[in-house]
């Protein structure tokens, strides 16, 4: 993300609004920035000063936000765990997101500098939190030395396959606790 003058929430809210309800109409291929500014009465200077690209400008707005927190301290990291993993499931089936997210993947993956901002800015985000997450769990003697790329990978690789590789199943509810049971134990965690 660009920085410079302070953003104005006027701008963010109408982005946001355009992006999901362009995103209804005519899906993330045919969105473009310039149809974004035009709905939400905007210049594209003010999405550029924000957003490099489609691809990130689509991410923050409809899937993801700039950042995230960590989930409150349930106290096991299995709870932990299984919190993120709901935030998760949420984040990534939500109505705008599900659609955006295979082409907005593609797109990340067909350029590298657009890859490395992706990567930077939200990715190693998401792997701070699990970091936090695992250092609270360390602190408590569940895991000691867990690599939150390991986990990161863990937990989304299964939601990944739900929801973009099985033809767009549903993830059963229970998905968030099976995922946290899971990694605790590739992890040496006990119940």
């Amino acid at each position: 993300m660009n920085r410079g003058r302070p953003r104005s929430e006027r701008v963010d809210g109408a982005v946001a609004a355009a992006v999901r309800d362009l995103l209804d109409e005519i899906g993330y291929q045919a969105l473009s920035i310039e149809k974004v500014a035009a709905r939400a009465g905007v210049g594209k200077a003010g999405i550029y000063r924000r957003w490099r690209s489609k691809a990130e400008m689509v991410f923050e707005t409809a899937v993801h936000g700039p950042g995230i927190a960590p989930p409150a301290d349930t106290g096991t990291l299995r709870g932990d765990l299984a919190a993120l993993g709901e935030r998760i499931v949420a984040l990534l089936s939500a109505p705008h997101a599900r659609p955006a997210v295979p082409g907005l993947l593609a797109d990340v993956a067909a350029d590298p500098a657009l890859a490395g901002r992706f990567a930077s800015g939200f990715v190693d985000s998401e792997r701070a939190v699990l970091g936090e997450i695992l250092d609270r769990a360390e602190r408590r003697g569940e895991a000691a030395g867990a690599d939150p790329a390991f986990v990161h990978a863990l937990l989304l690789g299964p939601v990944f396959a739900y929801l973009f590789l099985g033809g767009g199943d549903v993830p059963p509810p229970d998905l968030p606790a099976r995922l946290a049971a899971a990694v605790a134990a590739a992890l040496g965690v006990e119940e």
